[in-house]
């Protein structure tokens, strides 16, 4: 069972930048790929970013590739979202996600667990 809290989300002008924080509760934090997804009203929930257990493996989304970085500590059973650049089509609830695999996935159905989400508005 893992439990997962973001912080971080607010609102922030076009080309600002913000940071999301992920605190997962569990003893087995470091087995499972974490992941970042986002919705915007009146769309479906899109994957953002995903990072493996050892945080050796990454992967993004097209459309924030570049700008975002995922990066995870295990000792501390974090997981961050470092988004750079923003822009006004980046503005969704964003969501961390924990999914049983050795390997990134970006399916929203391989994850298991999810967090409440974090809203973040960027203004022009």
């Amino acid at each position: 069972q893992v439990q997962l809290v973001e912080s971080g989300g607010g609102l922030v002008q076009a080309g600002g930048s913000l940071r999301l924080s992920c605190a997962a509760s569990g003893r087995t934090f470091n087995s499972y790929t974490m992941g970042w997804f986002r919705q915007a009203p009146g769309k479906e929930r899109e994957f953002v970013a995903a990072i493996n257990w050892s945080g050796g493996s990454r992967t993004y989304a097209d459309s924030v590739k570049g700008r975002f970085t995922i990066s995870r500590d295990n000792a501390k059973s974090t997981v961050s979202l470092q988004m750079n650049s923003l822009k006004l089509e980046d503005t969704a609830i964003y969501y961390c996600a924990a999914a049983n695999a050795v390997a990134v996935v970006t399916a929203r159905n391989q994850y298991r667990y999810w967090g409440q989400g974090t809203q973040v508005t960027v203004s022009s």
